[in-house]
């Protein structure tokens, strides 16, 4: 992860945030290289990964459409109670 002048990148902390493990073996890979194991254990972390990363986009984009529903009861409310006023 660090470079020979002793300066981190900030794609390298972008990593490190995102998986640390997948930091760490990017900068120290296995000397013999990747193993079958390997490879299926890096694909089950990219489809945990995925759909976890799916999940929280899905919450976030649900966020704006309460939102939404909140104001427009709202609206409705305040012009409810002005009609029972008639304003």
């Amino acid at each position: 992860m660090q470079r020979d002048d002793g300066w981190v990148s900030a794609s390298d902390l972008a990593e490190y945030a995102y998986c640390p493990r997948a930091a760490y073996y990017r900068s120290h890979p296995p000397p013999g290289g990747r193993t079958f194991d390997a490879s299926a254990r890096a694909a089950a972390g990219m489809r945990y990964h995925h759909a976890t990363l799916s999940a929280e986009r899905r919450r976030e984009g649900a966020g704006a459409a309460y939102a939404v529903a909140a104001c427009l009861g709202l609206l409705l409310l305040v012009a409810g109670v002005a009609w029972l006023f008639h304003w």
